[in-house]
């Protein structure tokens, strides 16, 4: 009966821990769902995870986009599976801590004679100190679910950035084409002339040249698109046959309307999840700083009973109370060491802090500098070099200028387009890193799911 009862608590205990496990990675989830509307899945040999494959894999099969690209590191990177772990482990510490230490049992028999003892001792003055210790494991677990919360944003902000870079590496690769066939026809021109004896021998050579650099400046952009293709290969965790993704070739527009970057700085401080796990771990500590000593000293207290059987048949049985004498070590050092930690801590929020808010400024003044040169290079520097190439085809038919003259304005004009795309880039990829830096969405709304499972803006 006693070995069932025993058989029954465990298995209870284990259904129970399991679902604490559900219940705080669901909090997880739910957080980054809010903020980014994406699902996160923690493989654990569940029919979820043969789903999750399925969906990573009918997302590899359409054409990849921002949002797509970080829901399949979400739920297909193996780094971000090992991170979700920390929440087991901070788990397995919470139940550690509501368990009471095992008793000890000794005997003890001398020989030659019959005199045999035997002793039962435990530490009953863990009871005293179990609220504390559950306490602060739940404020650290609170804190390990924020750090993975924290991963789990950083790997979606630094998706996107990848994305966005290795979309305008494209972009940048086929207006090196461009350029490379302009290029070619300027030199093939050159050669023309040169044979025909109406060109001097510099000016072919500098447009031999200037076909060469961009024949390198192709070879170095279409490696550079190789690299950013492999980098959101290993974010998103794809491998094989995965990686024959496709994507479109271009970036897209900023919005008309950019979202106001007030108020960045103190909705970062407000959201950062990284900065609430050190909040917690602060409070863990702090929870057993006023019973530190206490502690130090009350768990060598141990109470028991001992047994006794003498050689003349005879035994005895009597209680057992051990506790120590604070004469020396009455727990100094472990209060002056938890108060020191607890100031640590309390140093580190401050100090990230004070990074969080540069992280804001710095990306968001690259988004902002990103963007005006966009706008400034399609008001102005675009439309002026198309009005140049312009005018210069109205020379050339004229036979005022030469064909080196035209060829080169529509050069330039290409090298205006690569200037724009590039800041293009820029401003998508610094936008991506300033939704990492505040901590979630820039317009500091938080996502809901609707009745009908969407995900849709909160109002």
């Amino acid at each position: 009966m006693k070995t069932i009862l025993c058989f029954v608590a465990v298995l209870v205990s284990s259904v129970c821990s399991a679902a604490s496990l559900d219940q705080s990675f669901g909090d997880v989830s739910n957080t980054v769902l809010s903020r980014t509307g994406k699902r996160v899945q923690w493989n654990r040999g569940t029919p979820q995870d043969a789903e999750a494959e399925r969906y990573v894999r009918v997302l590899l099969n359409r054409s990849l986009t921002p949002n797509s690209a970080v829901q399949i590191a979400l739920l297909n990177n193996h780094e971000l599976q090992g991170v979700y772990e920390e929440i087991g482990i901070a788990q397995a510490d919470v139940i550690e801590a509501g368990l009471l230490r095992n008793p000890l049992f000794s005997i003890e028999r001398r020989f030659p004679g019959q005199a045999l003892e035997a002793e039962l001792v435990t530490q009953f003055i863990d009871i005293l100190f179990l609220p504390i210790r559950k306490r602060a494991a739940k404020a650290q677990l609170e804190a390990a679910k924020s750090r993975v919360g924290n991963e789990i944003l950083k790997i979606a902000a630094e998706v996107r950035a990848a994305f966005y870079e290795h979309q305008g590496n494209l972009q940048l690769g086929d207006l090196g084409v461009e350029v490379e066939k302009t290029a070619a026809a300027s030199a093939e021109a050159a050669l023309q002339l040169h044979q025909a004896g109406n060109t001097r021998d510099v000016d072919l050579a500098s447009e031999e040249a200037l076909h060469v650099q961009a024949k390198l400046d192709l070879s170095k952009g279409q490696a550079l698109a190789i690299q950013s293709r492999e980098k959101l290969n290993r974010l998103m965790g794809v491998w094989g046959e995965q990686i024959n993704w496709t994507i479109a070739p271009r970036l897209p527009d900023p919005p008309k309307i950019e979202n106001g970057t007030s108020g960045l700085e103190s909705r970062a401080i407000e959201q950062r999840l990284d900065l609430a796990a050190v909040r917690f771990e602060t409070l863990g500590q702090a929870q057993g700083l006023g019973f530190a000593r206490f502690q130090q000293i009350g768990q060598q207290v141990e109470i028991g009973g001992r047994y006794v059987h003498e050689i003349q048949k005879e035994h005895s049985t009597g209680p057992i109370i051990t506790f120590p004498i604070p004469l020396f070590n009455f727990g100094q050092g472990v209060k002056a060491r938890t108060e020191a930690k607890v100031r640590q801590l309390q140093q580190r929020y401050l100090g990230l802090a004070v990074q969080i808010r540069s992280e804001v400024r710095s990306s968001r003044d690259r988004m902002l500098n990103a963007r005006a040169m966009v706008d400034y290079s399609r008001s102005t520097v675009l439309p002026l070099r198309h009005r140049i190439v312009e005018e210069s085809q109205l020379q050339y038919n004229a036979m005022q200028i030469s064909l080196f003259d035209l060829l080169r304005a529509k050069q330039e004009e290409v090298n205006a387009a690569r200037q724009s795309v590039e800041a293009q880039r820029d401003y998508w990829a610094a936008r991506a890193e300033l939704e990492k830096a505040v901590g979630g969405s820039l317009n500091g709304k938080l996502l809901q799911l609707s009745e009908s499972k969407e995900v849709v803006h909160g109002r």
